[in-house]
């Protein structure tokens, strides 16, 4: 039987051995570096929170999001994982956020933002899953990674683990993890610090 390249139990999408196996369809375009002004033509999309979809079996009908034209006027923090409901994205990486989540609003950040590949009813799932049934925290679809793609930082067919704040349309920090398992660059603390 010859060996696949999906992940198993052994081998989450967090570990090196899948890593290594992406990281030859990594497509890289641009990397965003501080003083960049936030990408046109960047759209992802998302299932509003609203108290009639709050309860986990319900379900609300998915929005595009404009997020180029969304952030020239706001402070954003936009945070990218691999998947909703992956080890590293369900126990840290995400938990960081939800624990430091008003400590970043508190820096005059606007919208903190996260997306995943995932389509919008897994990411609104996942929030529900989270906790999340308001807009403190906004999970949103990078459908088929095709933003993580434009800036060089998937993982093969999935979106890369990074943050990156924007303020007022310019990114003013951006920074993504490489080694499976660390949130050291884009996990809350270390975008706290950038804040």
């Amino acid at each position: 039987m010859a060996a696949s390249n999906e992940p198993t139990a052994s081998m989450p999408f967090d570990s090196p051995i899948d890593l290594r196996k992406t990281e030859k369809r990594r497509v890289k375009m641009s990397e965003l570096k501080v003083g960049d002004s936030f990408p046109e033509g960047v759209w992802f999309s998302y299932i509003p929170p609203s108290p009639e979809t709050s309860e986990f079996t319900t379900c609300g009908t998915p929005v595009p999001f404009n997020a180029s034209q969304e952030f020239k006027n706001k402070k954003v923090v936009l945070v990218s994982i691999p998947g909703a409901f992956t080890p590293t994205c369900s126990g840290s990486h995400i938990p960081s956020y939800l624990e430091h989540v008003d400590k970043i609003k508190a820096k005059g950040v606007d919208q903190v933002i996260i997306i995943a590949v995932n389509d919008p009813f897994v990411m609104s799932g996942w929030a529900k899953a989270n906790g999340v049934t308001d807009d403190k925290i906004l999970f949103m679809s990078d459908k088929d990674a095709k933003f993580s793609q434009t800036i060089g930082w998937n993982i093969g067919e999935r979106t890369g683990r990074f943050a990156i704040i924007v303020d007022q349309g310019k990114v003013v920090y951006a920074a993504r993890d490489e080694q499976p398992g660390s949130i050291e660059k884009s996990g809350a603390l270390g975008v706290l610090a950038q804040l």
